[in-house]
């Protein structure tokens, strides 16, 4: 590997802000070396505990996180201490660890395969004080995603968590078991999350995002609530001597939101699982230096409704029942059956309509299995021997893979719907007539009236 000089080379890699500490590191540690006092020296900028009152509602307390090259190994929730292990006793950094998604995982594979090969088959070499006597010359090891090993590991890491989460929040959307007290009125919910959320933010003007963007939404509110206990705010995290003083000061302050710098809320948003190497902050400021760069003249700009395209042919519809009674007359695919019948959930909907088109795509029949050499042949093929509603097993298409459009423009995942009680609500409103009364004679419908014939009749009683 390219061993490069700290002092004066910038390497070609893109951690120049971690390869720069080495010589910060190494100079402290060398300064620590000359008092005699090593194992005290503090190697960079100390921090609070954020969370002294057990308010992390963090999992995984008790997995452990091994060391790369000797027994060692600590909690996860102490990854610091670990990594100031590998760094002074075995002389290696691990480039961007918190964007490791699964930890514990990825240093038990780097240990596995260090016992295989050298460390310098894997990790540049970084010597620092280069230019000093060479004595005091060291060399250190940094383990990045440059590696493509590396880079591989990181985003199989990071679509698995994203798997899990994505199944939790499934999970999370169809459990009605959830109750639970409002953390401002003590007003009960029950059934889904969702309508807590809504509560809060509608009146108490307190949002934590849409519904739809959170999971592991019970650990969150608990560590509000938690929070709140301890008479902290949930923005500017002071305490405070009693319930009443923070209460007024979240409403004088408008304090009543959470404070998007603490990166111990960032679990509990999907948006954080996106995307390898960014956090939301570098997600959102993409999103908006995009709308920054478009053009502000909006005067010649047209909407064009979403249209979406037939699952075997080239037709194409905009409203979805016309693509949906295509499919089912031209081609004799029911959607909507499948989903009654094999009682698919949203995502397991999403996964199935990209394996058909990419199994069609590629001129290959999903009922048996036989390739075509066109699109054409394949569809001919279904049609005659009636393989469009024949579905393989659910192992073949209900894989991660398929979470990923096969069409990045495929306005037919838009319409997908998580149940069917929308549609049945959506139908009973349509079927529901409102029939107005003839009022072109007011003197015979006063005469016909039942009201006018009750009145006679007691008058006539009485």
């Amino acid at each position: 590997m390219e061993t490069m000089n700290v002092a004066w080379k910038r390497p070609a890699v893109s951690h120049w802000s971690v390869v720069r500490c080495f010589d910060h590191v190494t100079r402290k540690m060398a300064a620590s070396a000359r008092s005699g006092n090593v194992e005290d020296s503090i190697l960079e900028p100390l921090c609070f505990p954020e969370d002294a009152t057990g308010c992390s509602g963090s999992a995984g307390a008790e997995q452990l996180l091994l060391c790369l090259f000797c027994p060692e190994s600590v909690p996860l929730q102490q990854k610091d201490v670990l990594l100031k292990h590998l760094l002074l006793e075995h002389k290696l950094v691990i480039a961007d660890v918190k964007l490791v998604a699964d930890l514990p995982k990825y240093t038990s594979y780097w240990r596995r395969r260090l016992q295989e090969q050298p460390l310098t088959d894997f990790c540049s070499v970084i010597k620092t004080n280069s230019q000093g006597p060479v004595e005091k010359q060291e060399d250190y090891f940094l383990l990045c995603d440059v590696l493509p090993e590396d880079r591989v590991l990181r985003e199989k890491l990071q679509q698995t968590r994203l798997v899990e989460v994505l199944e939790q929040q499934q999970r999370e959307r169809e459990d009605r078991s959830f109750h639970r007290l409002c953390m401002f009125c003590s007003e009960e919910f029950s059934g889904n999350r969702s309508s807590l959320l809504n509560h809060m933010a509608r009146e108490h003007s307190f949002g934590i995002g849409l519904p739809d963007n959170i999971v592991y939404c019970d650990q969150f509110l608990e560590v509000l609530q938690c929070k709140l206990d301890n008479l902290q705010c949930l923005y500017c995290e002071k305490t405070f001597r009693d319930k009443t003083t923070l209460k007024d000061h979240m409403r004088k302050k408008a304090h009543r939101r959470i404070n998007a710098g603490n990166s111990a809320y960032d679990r509990f948003y999907v948006i954080n699982y996106l995307e390898l190497g960014k956090t939301w902050e570098e997600v959102q400021s993409e999103d908006d230096r995009e709308l920054l760069e478009e053009d502000e003249d909006w005067s010649d700009w047209r909407s064009h409704p979403v249209s979406a395209v037939c699952l075997f042919c080239e037709d194409q519809s905009e409203t979805m029942e016309q693509i949906y009674a295509h499919m089912k007359e031209a081609h004799g695919f029911d959607l909507h059956g499948l989903r009654t019948k094999l009682n698919l959930r949203f995502y397991q909907q999403v996964k199935l309509v990209n394996f058909i088109r990419r199994e069609v795509h590629q001129g290959r029949c999903y009922g048996c299995q036989e390739t075509f050499g066109s699109r054409d042949g394949v569809l001919r093929h279904m049609e005659v021997k009636g393989h469009t509603m024949t579905l393989p097993d659910a192992s073949a298409w209900n894989q991660p893979q398929y979470y990923f459009p096969t069409y990045e423009n495929d306005g037919l995942l838009c319409s997908l719907s998580d149940s069917e009680d929308d549609e049945e609500e959506a139908r009973s409103r349509e079927e529901v007539q409102v029939i107005a009364e003839d009022v072109s004679d007011l003197r015979a419908l006063k005469e016909s009236s039942v009201l006018n014939q009750l009145v006679r009749s007691r008058s006539s009683c009485s």
